[in-house]
């Protein structure tokens, strides 16, 4: 653990990318908690301290905020699998630091940009109900609702958007290959087909996004209401990708309001 005057790093493992960092609001009693997870198409260039100053907003707010880090494309263990057993790790481990810093684990909400909208989501879909397959990580801590901002909630469709537009395809690395050649992990790994996920969800994405496409959100929510999910979409006029992340936009304070709802 290390600590300064403004938050506390922890490992979760032991990897060097397997930490989190640990923000705390300036009030009395127990707090909720917004997990926080970045973007960057799961590329090891791309870091957590990108939320940072969400992170500092949400604390002024009186939420706690996990902002964790995972291994990425690039990593020794990124991609399939260990990004994804990563992200279940972190949140699992708030259940160890949970009592010394008076967090409230019975109020969590898990908070994802671009890809890590899609990690946010794959956790929903890791909660511990019922009979589930034992080859996949659960999640112990029972989130009230999880948050994409502009996130591949379809990973399938991204690869095809990146192979329409002769691009390499951030989500081939991730899977490890087409889904073609792997419809097993992209069934596994993919928000899309892991509904319904029987928790509150919420999908904010800007109108003129030119990174993931606004189909992507618009197909999910869809199919989630044809399962009778609680999901809401909400869609920012004339936002691009990034603006969703900036405390000091309007659209910042949609996701403010989301979060309010959720917890």
């Amino acid at each position: 653990m290390y600590e300064s005057n403004s938050f506390y790093k922890y490992n979760y493992g032991d990897h060097p990318s397997q930490f989190g960092i640990l923000r705390l609001p300036d009030v009395e009693g127990k707090c909720p908690v917004v997990v926080t997870l970045h973007g960057g198409f799961w590329k090891d260039k791309y870091g957590l301290e990108q939320l940072t100053s969400l992170d500092e907003d949400l604390n002024k707010r009186g939420y706690a905020t996990w902002n964790i880090e995972y291994r990425r494309i690039g990593e020794t263990g990124g991609g399939w699998k260990g990004t994804f057993h990563d992200v279940v790790a972190a949140v699992n481990y708030l259940s160890q630091i949970g009592t010394k810093y008076q967090l409230d684990l019975e109020r969590v909400v898990a908070v994802g940009h671009s890809a890590g909208g899609h990690l946010a989501f794959y956790l929903a879909s890791r909660l511990k109900k019922g009979k589930q397959d034992q080859t996949e990580d659960i999640l112990q801590i029972p989130l009230k609702g999880v948050i994409s901002l502009a996130g591949v909630l379809n990973l399938e469709k991204m690869w095809q958007t990146d192979c329409c537009n002769h691009v390499n395809s951030s989500v081939f690395d991730l899977i490890g290959g087409t889904p073609t050649e792997f419809p097993e992990r992209y069934h596994m790994a993919s928000p899309i087909h892991r509904l319904p996920l029987n928790i509150h969800q919420v999908i904010i994405h800007g109108e003129e996004d030119q990174d993931v496409p606004i189909e992507i959100s618009l197909d999910y929510y869809q199919k989630g209401i044809e399962f009778e999910d609680e999901i809401d979409l909400r869609i920012i006029p004339k936002a691009d990708h990034f603006v969703l992340i900036e405390p000091q936009s309007e659209a910042w304070l949609t996701v403010v309001k989301s979060i309010e709802e959720i917890l």
